[in-house]
């Protein structure tokens, strides 16, 4: 194949230009927040979870509080009953008993408001831990939050420069010769990289120095001769004034 050497670096330009791309669209794919925000929202799940066992615990004491209320005052309304019966002049024996009840009904309130204490204390410290939960967990959101949105500024700037990388590159590929684009591409798509710069004897691109034979096959190409370099098959573009043997 033959290409001018101008076409020839032209195709280095391309490769900057591809290697852009690639990291650009490395950026929106692999952006650098993403193992800390599944990290994050892993957590998260664990202290929503937290928030949740604490909110139920939170409620299942009020709810024993409201119980403990409703009994009391259904024992308020016996004592008052049994007290109305008393204070309007039962009998004997009826006073006996209605006295008995009512002693047993004091006793009973001072039980349930014994229970309703210890229940007020374990909901103070219920709703203690409900709001060290929220706070754990509204603090791991704020920052997984903060990272998402981090993340999403990056990727919307990444497609922005995307859009001009693409545009420089569509600009750059139609100057050269749709024979020698092709190949590059066909390289490029195999290797990840289709154009190699020669410096002395190393093939830049790939990383490898040419045997002096191979440079001596090379050097005896003429300046428009498309060569490949031996060892990664990158086109290889040669030195403007030649390689020195």
């Amino acid at each position: 194949m033959k290409a001018s050497p101008n076409d020839q670096r032209r195709l280095l330009e391309l490769q900057l230009i591809d290697s852009s791309i690639a990291r650009a669209q490395r950026a929106i794919a692999n952006p650098p927040q993403a193992a800390e925000i599944d990290s994050l929202s892993d957590r998260l799940v664990e202290l929503d979870r937290a928030v949740l066992d604490r909110l139920g615990s939170a409620d299942d004491i009020t709810a024993v509080i409201k119980r403990l209320e409703d009994d009391a005052g259904v024992v308020e309304q016996r004592r008052a009953r049994d007290q109305q019966r008393l204070d309007g002049g039962a009998d004997a024996k009826t006073a006996q008993a209605l006295q008995q009840e009512l002693a047993t009904l004091g006793r009973r309130r001072d039980e349930l408001d014994e229970q309703q204490l210890e229940s007020m204390e374990q909901l103070e410290a219920a709703q203690q831990e409900l709001a060290d939960a929220r706070a754990a967990a509204d603090e791991v959101r704020s920052r997984r939050d903060a990272l998402v949105s981090q993340r999403d500024a990056e990727a919307e700037v990444a497609r922005t420069e995307l859009e001009g990388i693409d545009a420089e590159r569509k600009a750059v590929a139609a100057t050269l010769p749709g024979d020698l684009l092709a190949l590059y591409e066909k390289i490029r798509s195999r290797y990840g990289f289709g154009v190699s710069e020669l410096r002395g004897n190393l093939s830049v691109a790939a990383g490898v120095e040419l045997t002096a034979a191979e440079l001596a096959e090379v050097g005896r190409a003429s300046d428009d001769d498309v060569v490949q370099c031996p060892t990664s098959s990158a086109i290889l573009v040669r030195p403007a004034g030649g390689i020195a043997l």
